[in-house]
């Protein structure tokens, strides 16, 4: 519940800020009185596609920046700057002379007043709300036990919730609790009515319980609701998800969003656009290029295709501009910063990301897609499923050209097991994450990355 007020949270003040920007664009072009011509059209489409994707890129919508007035104030100055920045240069380079320059300055000045009115507005609310919020929940939790102990505790951190006490038989009670016995499930209605609840948690099934039955119809009745907490932490220790097949529930240890068809569809489309248009525009007369030059250098194949463990534990030819010498330790040894293996173009390849844009190839004919927990040699997937706990569920995805863990720092040689581990624990996060704006959002991250040059690339 407290996520998806997070979210909706999110999304209204994103679509604000947006609004307040094309506010003061059209009341100052209005007060002006300038003509909306097709440069003023240009101008403010600009302003908003730049902020978008800026206010993405920086994440400023976060939980973690918007719970915190300060925090959220900053990164959003931080934001206007690069807005700033990219509008010098778009008028730097585009030279569009019939726009006033007494209203682009009107309107630089205005966006980041606006915007910071915004936040004053949002404070004040979200303080209202926390205040007056904190009376509304009155809970009742049915059983006392360590489930019922640990939904307390989660309850009251949100801070709308007010812990009334817990209903349960006396004899089943063997210690002091921090909330009062109030008592038995069977009297737990009249309670209910007494404190004027109107939620009840039930960590008690109705099968162990008949009086529950009787209590969830008196509940409704009271227009009180009754929500049923199952104790599944004696089978797995971990968040589960459930969905329904017709009316059976299904529990899932995890949320995969690629299960589902319509992304899967969403996500090969994204994969086969971008390849075609990087194949067809730079792979056309770069791997002429570059098969020349290696060719010269040390002869030989040009490609280097190694087997590597894709979707579903299925191997597939993984295709790279060869950059080393012919090794016979090629399939079993990763590269090293001074490895003599690497020949000079090969080292250049590699610094710069090169050697791997033929993998555009492998996402044309399905193997991979751009974005996935990148492809480990058969022979380390083969060693650390062994060490590393659910490493293979990374498998269950197609393998990418860039990933999560990539852009996170995650790249290159693995030295060690708990390099490795923290790696499959950002593959983990983008398979129960997966979304087309994350896609999109680590694709542009490499690019950025490789441009600054990564210390991990040799």
């Amino acid at each position: 519940m407290k996520h998806r007020f997070l979210r909706t949270l999110q999304l209204r003040l994103a679509v604000l800020d947006v609004l307040v920007i094309n506010i003061v664009f059209f009341s100052l072009q209005f007060m002006l009185h300038k003509r909306p011509n097709v440069q003023y059209i240009y101008f403010i489409f600009f302003l908003n596609v730049v902020w978008i994707g800026i206010a993405w890129l920086k994440n400023i919508y976060h939980e973690r920046f918007i719970g915190s007035f300060e925090k959220f104030t900053k990164n959003s100055l931080q934001a206007y700057i690069y807005l700033l920045l990219a509008v010098i240069i778009y008028l730097f380079f585009f030279r569009f002379l019939l726009i006033s320059r007494v209203f682009i300055v009107l309107v630089l000045s205005g966006i980041p007043v606006a915007l910071l009115i915004n936040r004053l507005l949002y404070l004040f609310t979200y303080q209202y709300l926390k205040k007056t919020d904190r009376r509304e929940n009155k809970v009742v939790i049915i059983g006392y036990n360590s489930l019922s102990k640990k939904l307390v505790n989660y309850l009251s951190e949100d801070g709308v919730n007010e812990i009334i006490g817990y209903c349960e038989e006396y004899q089943n009670i063997h210690e002091l609790s921090n909330y009062p016995i109030l008592t038995g499930v069977a009297d737990s209605l009249d309670i209910c009515k007494k404190y004027g609840v109107n939620e009840i948690y039930s960590t008690i099934a109705p099968e162990h319980n008949p009086d529950l039955y009787k209590l969830i119809q008196g509940a409704e009745d009271n227009c009180i609701r009754f929500r049923l907490v199952p104790d599944l932490g004696i089978f797995i220790k971990k968040q589960m998800y459930i969905d329904y097949l017709k009316e059976i529930p299904i529990i899932s240890l995890r949320n995969e969003p690629l299960e589902d068809w319509g992304n899967r569809i969403s996500k090969r489309i994204f994969d086969i656009t971008v390849s075609f248009l990087i194949v067809a525009l730079i792979l056309s007369w770069l791997i002429p290029i570059i098969s020349l030059l290696i060719f010269l250098e040390s002869g030989g194949p040009i490609f280097f295709i190694q087997l590597r463990t894709g979707k579903n534990k299925r191997s597939f030819g993984c295709l790279k501009f060869r950059s080393m010498h012919l090794n016979k330790n090629a399939d079993t040894q990763q590269a090293s910063p001074l490895d003599n293996r690497i020949t000079k173009l090969g080292r250049f390849l590699r610094r710069t990301s090169l050697d791997e844009l033929p993998q555009f190839l492998n996402v044309l004919k399905g193997d991979m897609s751009i974005v996935g927990p990148r492809p480990h040699m058969l022979k380390h997937t083969d060693e650390y499923s062994k060490l590393i706990g659910q490493y293979m569920v990374r498998q269950f995805v197609k393998p990418g050209i860039t990933g999560w863990a990539q852009i996170n720092g995650f790249r290159g040689e693995t030295k060690n097991v708990l390099q490795m581990q923290r790696r499959v624990e950002h593959d983990l996060w983008y398979l129960e994450n997966w979304n087309l704006l994350l896609d999109i959002k680590i694709f542009f991250m490499t690019i950025i990355n490789v441009m600054r040059g990564e210390k991990n690339a040799f």
